[in-house]
């Protein structure tokens, strides 16, 4: 991290896992590496010679990730959103993201870090906006119960012509 690029930078706090959720995500999102790690010295709080940060970067967005111990917990108040350009790519993010972890609804899951991620297609923000709150309302009431987002389901629900009520 000697050349910061950002001034903002997402720090993780793990108990012991830092290093390997920073190669996990690394392995699933293009554009990503490792960057310098930092280790414990003498009367560190962790074990002498242990990784007490990993600096990585995810698509160009660079993150800290500290093994800080037990005391606090990473939970679903801060989620990571993963705009996706299409199905394969919710599908894949979904897939990677949720392995050993636990989906939640409306493309959110934890990973078995405990990090939450909002895997979404561009095209739901496209939907949402139309003008039509009818049509909004139908894609709305579509994305709601659904775990990992499905696009064309999304957008069928959009294309929907309601009936007149006689």
């Amino acid at each position: 991290m000697d050349k910061i690029s950002q001034k903002i930078h997402p720090f993780l706090w793990f108990d012991t896992q830092a290093e390997e959720a920073a190669h996990y995500y690394v392995s699933i999102f293009p554009n990503s590496s490792i960057g310098p790690i930092t280790r414990f010295g003498e009367g560190g709080p962790g074990p002498k010679g242990g990784v007490m940060t990993v600096a990585f970067q995810l698509e160009g967005q660079q993150f800290v990730a500290l093994n800080g111990g037990p005391l606090y917990k990473i939970n679903e108040a801060v989620s990571f959103l993963v705009h996706c350009d299409n199905q394969a790519e919710v599908d894949h993010y979904w897939e990677r993201l949720s392995e050993g972890g636990q989906p939640i609804q409306c493309g959110w899951l934890k990973d078995r870090f405990g990090v939450t991620w909002q895997v979404v297609p561009r095209a739901l923000f496209r939907l949402l906006a139309d003008p039509d709150p009818e049509k909004a309302a139908r894609v709305t009431r579509a994305f709601m119960p659904m775990k990992k987002l499905d696009i064309a389901q999304l957008e069928a629900s959009w294309r929907v012509e309601q009936v007149p009520s006689s």
